[in-house]
């Protein structure tokens, strides 16, 4: 009888965090397109091939949870098989609409609003484990601890691999 030990990849799921600054409070006028999509688009990433994990508060979305101690931050914090799946969700469907109308709702900030990390495959990163990665990001760019779908690094840090990110969608909230 053989045994096989799993692929690298396979050992492995990647973590994304996207934050982003409200221009106003979630129960404006002004925030209730993307208020009502909340559900329908995470239902769409639940959906979708290669979703893992997502956090989630008392309401089923992540908008009440605390991200670097600031109200107008909201967080998104998943978990995917590998960049390849994150980035067919992002870029396709219900999803991608949102991401294209990001401005109404979110102040344009200039330093990283994301990152990506590789975890354990079953683990599950907490708020303060993406805050770490976004600060990193932000001080020494993308490394294997911290990246970006543009410059991604594989599982257990070898070199960099460039991404395919569709002009003008960026990375960033």
């Amino acid at each position: 009888m053989t045994t096989t030990s799993p692929t690298p990849e396979a050992a492995f799921e990647l973590a994304q965090v996207n934050i982003g600054r409200l221009k106003a409070p979630l129960d404006s006028p002004q925030l209730k397109d993307f208020v009502d999509n909340l559900d329908p688009v995470n239902a769409d990433a639940e959906a979708a091939d290669g979703f893992v994990w997502r956090l989630q508060g008392d309401s089923g979305d992540a908008t009440e949870v605390s991200v670097f101690g600031d109200e107008w931050l909201i967080i998104n914090l998943t978990v995917w098989r590998d960049t390849n799946a994150l980035t067919a969700y992002m870029y396709q469907g219900r999803h991608r609409e949102m991401l294209a109308r990001r401005r109404e709702w979110f102040e344009h900030v200039q330093e990283a609003m994301t990152a990506l990390w590789w975890v354990p495959a079953g683990h599950r990163p907490t708020v303060a484990e993406a805050e770490s990665r976004l600060l990193h990001l932000r001080t020494n760019g993308p490394t294997p601890y911290a990246f970006t779908l543009r410059t991604s690094f594989p599982p257990q840090g070898a070199e960099p691999v460039p991404g395919d990110v569709p002009e003008g969608l960026g990375c960033s909230v």
